[in-house]
């Protein structure tokens, strides 16, 4: 989409759904090399060098594509120097807080920080989840803990296992897990175990206000919902922005981060314990990153900011 507006000339904007470190600005940043790391996975420094070698060969691969693409279907264009850095001039809008640590931005006119995109807080519980619920938190006698790895990662059921394991170590806690297509394996292996339940999907955001912690991917999406609701989380990043996105759960002091490659389950039991004991100074920390924030008020920032007069071409962002 973002070479085909930039092939027509078209007036855009941009959406970043994931990290801001997604739109790359300044040299020696390309895409799929974190602009940090959280404690727990620290890379060595020759597996960081052989990462650059990959994404710098990739962004080499992808300009040379959008070149060819434009000199075929639209001459008249200007080349970006680097794809991954081509983006809107007149308004780039972020799914995530505004925090004063981030990498460096292209310097838009307009650049929006939704905090989060999500209904969290208005959404409802579909068919009979309320009751599911209720059971797990047994009226509110058991702190609910949910396990949610996205779209694809709940494949990892070993680190989902690891981490049920972990979770039935702390005291007064049912978990629910979103196990995608290993629910059945899930299921077989906590089937004793009464306050454990293991579904597919998980009406994630209308069950955040029930939930007191959540364990995750580094996911954009959780990490924002999480803060959205006011709830404490362990992340687990495996991959992509994900690295990043927990570095800066860590650092906002609104969650914690382990390593899933060496997962234990003491470690998790810890982990967890932990963020539920500073759930108080969570809730504080994620609603201070929030405060103002939301969809309304990205929406209002981007109809005016393309309500200016048009700006100078998408070429003048490029890295």
């Amino acid at each position: 989409m973002t070479l085909a507006v930039h092939a027509l000339g078209r007036r855009w904007a941009a959406y970043c759904p994931g990290h801001p470190g997604y739109v790359i600005d300044g040299p020696g940043r390309f895409f799929g090399l974190p602009p940090y790391w959280p404690r727990a996975l620290r890379p060595a420094e020759a597996d960081l060098a052989a990462l650059r070698t990959e994404v710098e060969a990739n962004d080499r691969t992808f300009t040379e594509l959008f070149a060819r693409f434009l000199a075929e279907h639209a001459p008249g264009r200007p080349v970006p120097r680097s794809a991954f850095g081509l983006t809107s001039p007149e308004a780039v809008l972020f799914n995530y807080p505004d925090l004063p640590w981030l990498p460096a931005l292209p310097p838009a006119p307009a650049r929006l920080f939704a905090g989060h995109c999500s209904d969290v807080g208005e959404a409802r519980l579909p068919g009979d989840w309320a009751g599911r619920a209720g059971r797990l938190t047994g009226g509110g006698r058991h702190r609910l803990v949910l396990v949610s790895f996205g779209t694809f990662l709940s494949a990892r059921d070993d680190v989902l296992g690891t981490v049920v394991r972990g979770l039935i170590g702390v005291p007064g806690v049912s978990v629910l897990v979103a196990a995608g297509n290993r629910k059945a394996s899930v299921r077989a292996a906590f089937a004793a175990e009464p306050r454990v339940e293991v579904a597919d999907q998980v009406p994630q955001r209308a069950l955040l206000p029930r939930t007191s912690a959540v364990v995750h991917h580094g996911g954009n999406n959780s990490f924002t919902e999480c803060l959205a609701a006011g709830v404490p989380a362990v992340a687990l990043p495996f991959s992509s922005d994900q690295f990043a996105v927990a570095h800066d759960l860590e650092r906002s002091g609104t969650g914690s981060v382990l390593d899933p490659h060496r997962l234990t389950a003491q470690a998790v039991t810890h982990a967890v314990t932990g963020v539920l004991a500073k759930a108080h100074e969570i809730r504080d920390a994620a609603h201070r990153l929030l405060a103002g924030r939301g969809p309304r008020h990205a929406a209002r920032g981007l109809l005016s900011a393309m309500r200016r007069p048009s700006l100078t071409d998408a070429e003048s962002l490029q890295t």
